[in-house]
């Protein structure tokens, strides 16, 4: 019997919708599984990255213990000796050590000393007094290196305890609660260089040209290691010291280092300005531990300050995994043969 003209075509309809809802699974399916492959190839990558920055961190503090053994065996070469005197012509001062790795990784680590700078913390002591030794070198160091905008009294107020400032030049929570945005001052010891951005006037130039020269150490009153400051930190001793006699100093510093504080302060470009040993040593007791690993073409960094005891032994005091770029010496590459 044949069939009524509209069934056939009402059943070719319902055949076109299903088709079509078939079509429609199919590519809700379809991107269903390509959402949920993407997703799973963010967890791969972002778990590999994961793993491959725990990696990285693993060896730099391998980097790390590695550097502290060298210190350790330096204070021990110093004490056979019967001369505990640091200096940049020693093994742990003059190159950044290179230690290839497997997977064609490699890991670099330099020693930096910290001995040669003046420590912002000598500024003012536990019970609030400026040391007026300190105050000056700073006040000179600031001059020296053209620092025109930040005043030494500045840092004495953000070091001592009250909400006075020590002078006109000074800055303490009035300058600070009216910046933007608002702050106050530390009132306490700097925890870390980095704290100078914070400082009244203090521009990024001007921090640049200070950092190298000037450190933050929970202990005082070390000194100063002649026999590894700078030539600003030179200069910075004495009013009257040239940029070419703190040269000179640094030259015949290269040739022959000083054994004492005596032989430093007696050399010519010191002789007839009263100088005295205060404030002056020729050990270093902190150190920067400066690591860079390469490991699946993933770069992790490791900056840890040490403290190495009257005893030589080590301790971590921090560690820092925010800076770049501060492997700076010569390489020196060491077999694992």
């Amino acid at each position: 019997m044949a069939k009524h003209p509209f069934i056939g075509r009402h059943g070719g309809c319902q055949s076109g919708v299903a088709l079509i809802m078939v079509l429609l699974a199919m590519a809700l399916v379809v991107m269903l599984a390509t959402g949920m492959t993407q997703q799973q190839s963010v967890r791969v990558f972002r778990a590999s990255h994961y793993l491959a920055q725990q990696q990285g961190h693993s060896v730099a503090l391998g980097a790390e213990a590695f550097a502290r053994q060298i210190l350790v065996r330096d204070f021990e070469d110093d004490k056979e000796n019967n001369l505990m005197v640091d200096s940049l012509d020693e093994f742990w001062a003059k190159n950044a050590a290179i230690l290839p790795l497997d997977d064609n990784g490699v890991a670099e680590v330099q020693i930096d000393d910290l001995g040669g700078r003046i420590n912002l913390n000598d500024l003012v002591s536990a019970n609030g007094q400026v040391d007026p030794i300190v105050r000056d070198r700073i006040a000179r160091l600031l001059q020296v290196l053209e620092i025109t905008t930040v005043n030494v009294d500045a840092l004495v107020d953000w070091i001592d305890p009250n909400d006075q400032t020590v002078s006109a030049y000074g800055a303490e929570d009035g300058q600070y609660l009216s910046a933007d945005p608002a702050y106050r001052a530390g009132n306490q010891p700097f925890v870390d260089v980095s704290e100078l951005r914070m400082i009244d006037g203090m521009t990024e130039e001007a921090y640049r040209a200070l950092r190298p020269h000037v450190t933050a150490l929970p202990v005082t009153g070390l000194g100063i290691n002649v026999n590894t400051a700078t030539a600003p930190v030179l200069r910075s001793l004495h009013e009257e010291l040239t940029q070419a006699q703190a040269d000179a100093i640094l030259e015949r510093r290269t040739e022959e280092r000083f054994e004492n504080v005596r032989d430093f302060l007696a050399i010519d470009e010191f002789a007839g300005r009263g100088m005295k040993p205060t404030g002056l040593g020729l050990q270093t007791r902190f150190f920067e531990v400066v690591s860079r690993i390469t490991y699946d073409n993933r770069v992790a960094n490791l900056v840890s300050t040490v403290y190495r005891s009257p005893e030589g032994e080590m301790q971590t005091v921090s560690r820092d995994t925010g800076q770049k770029n501060r492997i700076t010496k010569e390489p020196f590459t060491i077999s694992g043969e």
